[in-house]
């Protein structure tokens, strides 16, 4: 351009001038209707925009904010299911109707719902059918590291897996029109990195979907025998159709650089390939079941050395290896837990990596609240000696110091199962020491069941349902026995008690969770008992926005006798001091009067709140 005279060149820059405006608009009109959203949040919207109709959930970290968000969507029904088989078979009916529909769950409610799954991947869709599955690399809020990958090659579903928010968004809107075009529910794969990491989104109109018609199909839609045997073939056929088209799909993307290194990944991963090996060659696989086997051979073809790079289990890498490709993998990267890219730098490139040493900041475990209704609980079997049969929540913190009453956990609703399990196994005295430990939400998701065949097989022992009147671990979400829907609306409350009673259980009784007196008294008589009991405790979590304090404590120390009996439940809103004297903070303090109820020599004292104001 420089030889160029000067009417040339103001010549050649005004012709340019159309060009740089129309760049610069687009690139304004981007950013204008660019967000900044949870890859949660992207999952709702991308949803959303794909016409969604129907959407249901049990709620479940890392994946409760999808369905928070999808709420706020007035043309999308949203509900809160009791547990994630109901949420997938709402999804399912929807889907058979000729609506878009969608169910969203954390890793292991994926196990709850693998039964109408594996059943649907047989008999197909009508609308588009999506299942949302979050998994948890690292174990942050799970019972395990278990990859739905694999839940989704035995189930015959194909897995979608975004690596940032805006394809989090696209993927699910992708996920609907491929399973409409394939006859098949597919999964978008989510984890928690995803799920809680924030970026940029750019989000779209809703697309206007009319419903698929109804029509009646026996031979496709009711699995008897002989046609489940037809639907068999079918499935293995679809998959193999998606696998060859999954060659030329834009969400598969190779990115040639320098091909001495080639690195297959997906999701996250692709993030700390990039960022540790930015002039690599990369295949970046959006659908990570079925493969496209075609392009990764052609892909292995062009690079010196391939590796594949995949959190959790060997997925994409044993089937590689199967088609005789040779990859590095598992043998230089772990199986456990979230990767790093300073990990990459230091397996495939062999750098030492100098990090600066982390603090060593004091231990701080988890804990239950200050005015937690479950301490006052656990302080009076403690007491009493009680063994806990555990169950998911906030509860479980009851295994851990200083209360230590709960034994084991399983899963959702197992508490009742296994007390129900250690009485046939070794008697009904045994279990006189024993209890099961269940919360309201989680004894509404599986536990009902639990003590229906308690009922059934004649077992006597005690289960306590911990009925703080909320879904509390994952973000205090409303159930069936709150009241109030997902989308806000009031609606018919379950009554437990007299759930239980209409059961045929004769010995059910409500008390307040922080009469530690009464709640003694009646363990002691119930765990005697040579018949079936439940005793339903009740008090809201302390964190409610509803719940408002009685109160605050105070400790009158010239009456305290330093014998350390309101320090038992290790609340810690309470702290002793050098002087042996505890001490209440007053910023903490949520008025339980769990302390002052423990005191003999009544040094501490509730002062009321004051009506609209403080304490």
């Amino acid at each position: 351009m420089n030889d160029l005279s000067f009417s040339q060149k103001a010549g050649f820059l005004s012709a340019l001038q159309p060009v740089w405006q129309k760049s610069f608009e687009r690139r304004e009109n981007l950013l204008k209707n660019s967000k900044i959203m949870l890859g949660n949040a992207a999952i709702a919207q991308g949803a959303y925009e794909a016409g969604v109709k129907v959407s249901a959930a049990y709620p479940g970290t890392p994946s409760t904010e999808i369905s928070e968000c999808i709420a706020k969507y007035p043309e999308v029904y949203a509900e809160w299911s009791p547990n994630e088989k109901v949420a997938m078979e709402v999804a399912i009916g929807a889907s058979i109707a000729g609506a878009r529909a969608m169910a969203s769950m954390k890793l292991v409610g994926v196990n709850v719902a693998s039964d109408p799954l594996y059943s649907i991947s047989y008999a197909g869709v009508n609308g588009g059918l999506v299942l949302v599955a979050a998994d948890d690399p690292g174990i942050y809020s799970s019972q395990n590291e278990q990859d739905t990958r694999m839940v989704a090659r035995a189930a015959m579903v194909p897995v979608l897996e975004p690596s940032d928010s805006e394809e989090a968004r696209i993927f699910t809107k992708l996920a609907f029109t491929y399973s409409e075009k394939y006859d098949t529910p597919v999964i978008v794969r989510t984890t928690t990195r995803l799920s809680h990491s924030q970026g940029v989104v750019h989000p779209e109109e809703r697309e206007n979907v009319p419903d698929k018609p109804y029509e009646k199909n026996i031979e496709k839609n009711v699995l008897m025998p002989a046609n489940a045997k037809k639907r068999h073939v079918i499935v293995e056929q679809r998959l193999k159709q998606m696998a060859e088209d999954a060659c030329h799909f834009d969400i598969n993307r190779v990115e040639y650089r320098d091909k001495k290194i080639g690195i297959i990944t997906s999701g996250i991963p692709y993030q700390y390939v990039r960022e540790a090996l930015p002039d690599t060659s990369v295949l970046k696989l959006g659908l990570v079941h079925p493969l496209p086997k075609k392009l990764i051979e052609e892909f292995a073809a062009n690079v010196e050395t391939l590796y594949i790079v995949e959190e959790l289990e060997p997925v994409i890498e044993e089937q590689v290896r199967s088609w005789g490709i040779p990859v590095i993998g598992k043998e230089i990267f772990t199986v456990q837990g979230e990767y790093s890219a300073n990990m990459l730098r230091k397996a495939i490139l062999h750098e030492d990596v100098q990090l600066t040493p982390p603090a060593q900041a004091p231990n701080r475990p988890p804990i239950l609240c200050p005015g937690c209704p479950h301490r006052s609980v656990f302080s009076v079997m403690k007491k009493l000696k009680l063994h806990g049969a555990g169950d998911i929540g906030c509860y479980t913190l009851g295994a851990v110091p200083p209360l230590g009453v709960m034994d084991f956990n399983v899963c959702m609703g197992a508490s009742i199962s296994t007390l129900h399990g250690i009485e046939k196994a070794k008697g009904k005295d045994y279990v006189k020491n024993w209890v099961a430990l269940i919360g309201d939400s989680t004894f509404l998701h599986t536990g009902v069941n639990s003590l229906m065949n308690m009922v059934y097989n004649k077992a006597t022992g005690t289960v306590i349902i911990l009925d703080n009147s909320t879904t509390g671990m994952t973000g205090h979400q409303d159930h069936a026995a709150t009241g109030k829907t997902l989308q806000g609306e009031l609606t018919y409350a379950i009554n437990i008690y007299h759930l239980c009673k209409a059961m045929g259980i004769e010995h059910v009784y409500e008390i307040d969770a922080f009469d530690i007196e009464g709640l003694e008294k009646l363990l002691k008589q119930e765990t005697q008992r040579d018949a079936l009991s439940v005793i339903i405790t009740k008090s809201p979590c302390a964190l409610l926005k509803e719940f408002v304090p009685k109160g605050k404590c105070i400790l009158h120390e010239d009456a305290c006798k330093k014998c350390g009996q309101c320090l038992v439940p290790g609340c810690p809103a309470m702290v002793k001091q050098a002087n042996g004297i505890p001490k209440i903070d007053a910023a903490m303090c949520n008025g339980c009067e769990l302390c002052a109820k423990r005191c003999k020599f009544h040094a501490i004292e509730l002062i009321p709140r004051e009506k609209g104001g403080k304490a």
